[in-house]
């Protein structure tokens, strides 16, 4: 069966490709990338792969450029009569625009469902979907991966005995409760209120954190605004230490220097996104075995869910 399995690349997951076609043990297939002087793209499958299962590996960061290239080589794939294409996103990119909450606006996410599945795509794998809903703008599988395994082995090795969860917005607190129910503790909410895009205008607590050590949650850190300012609003608030767990560490604009200026002593993110420049404050944790552990039941037609039951890592 393995040598029926071929994974592939994109540039923006090449590194994660290989180490998840070397702990199964699968074989990887080599890609060009040609690009020509205005930009356009061009990529090469360097090998046979007719009659394969194929796993594209590319996270879509920054969004348009890599999701144009993965779409380019999901139908370089089907032209070369690949027998089954499956497109492994650990981030998706468009994943915020879910929906249309103001006039004139598009839903983007479901816009990249239609192309991903329009080029050829027969199945999907990600992971912590910004709004698990998107799932279903899909006519195709989708493969929900939940980050809160790697969390919970990550938050395992703290000292819980004066722990607390946060919610640095409204819309994680069902991210903060469930770790709070698997750790049976306390969460409070952090209640923001945006102007525009990237921007926060101010910030309220909900809850009590004097004396605790606070653990903010969220799915995605983008110019860590947001979390930054709920940080200090909680600090504020009489809190021992913050820490932080953030699954997709997007970390655009001014990102880097608020974290480092932050009162957060440690960002703990999941290697869905390379991260552009080195920090002390951020832990990356590592998630290709878990998607090669997906990837293998896939194939074996077994299940997907227990996977997080178990928290198994074979």
């Amino acid at each position: 069966m393995s040598s029926r399995i071929k994974i592939l690349g994109g540039s923006a997951s090449l590194k994660m490709a290989k180490s998840i076609a070397r702990i199964q043990d699968f074989p990887f297939v080599e890609t060009k990338l040609l690009k020509f002087s205005d930009g356009e793209m061009q990529p090469e499958i360097c090998d046979s792969i007719r009659g394969d299962y194929v796993f594209f590996i590319q996270s879509t960061i920054a969004p348009a450029e890599n999701m144009l290239e993965l779409l380019l080589m999901i139908d370089a794939a089907k032209r070369a009569s690949a027998g089954y294409i499956t497109a492994v996103i650990p981030y998706f990119g468009y994943a915020r625009q879910d929906r249309k909450d103001r006039s004139r606006v598009p839903i983007a996410a479901k816009l990249i469902a239609n192309i991903l599945t329009a080029s050829g795509a027969n199945r999907i794998i990600t992971m912590d979907l910004h709004a698990p809903q998107i799932q279903g703008f899909f006519d195709i599988p989708v493969d929900h991966l939940d980050s809160s395994v790697i969390f919970l082995d990550y938050l395992e090795s703290l000292d819980q005995s004066n722990m607390i969860f946060a919610a640095p917005d409204v819309s994680s607190t069902k991210r903060a409760r469930t770790f709070g129910k698997a750790f049976g503790l306390d969460i409070v909410i952090c209640d923001k209120r945006r102007e525009k895009a990237n921007e926060v205008a101010g910030i309220t607590l909900i809850g009590d954190v004097k004396g605790k050590d606070v653990v903010l949650v969220d799915d995605i850190v983008d110019t860590a605004g947001t979390l930054c300012s709920a940080a200090k609003v909680i600090m504020e608030n009489g809190a021992k230490s913050i820490r932080a767990i953030c699954t997709h560490p997007v970390l655009s604009g001014p990102a880097y220097d608020r974290i480092e200026a932050s009162v957060i002593t440690e960002l703990a993110v999941c290697g869905t996104i390379p991260l552009q420049q080195k920090s002390k404050k951020i832990k990356v944790l590592p998630v290709e075995a878990l998607f090669a552990t997906a990837i293998k039941r896939v194939i074996e037609h077994r299940s997907i869910s227990s996977l997080f039951m178990e928290k198994e890592k074979n």
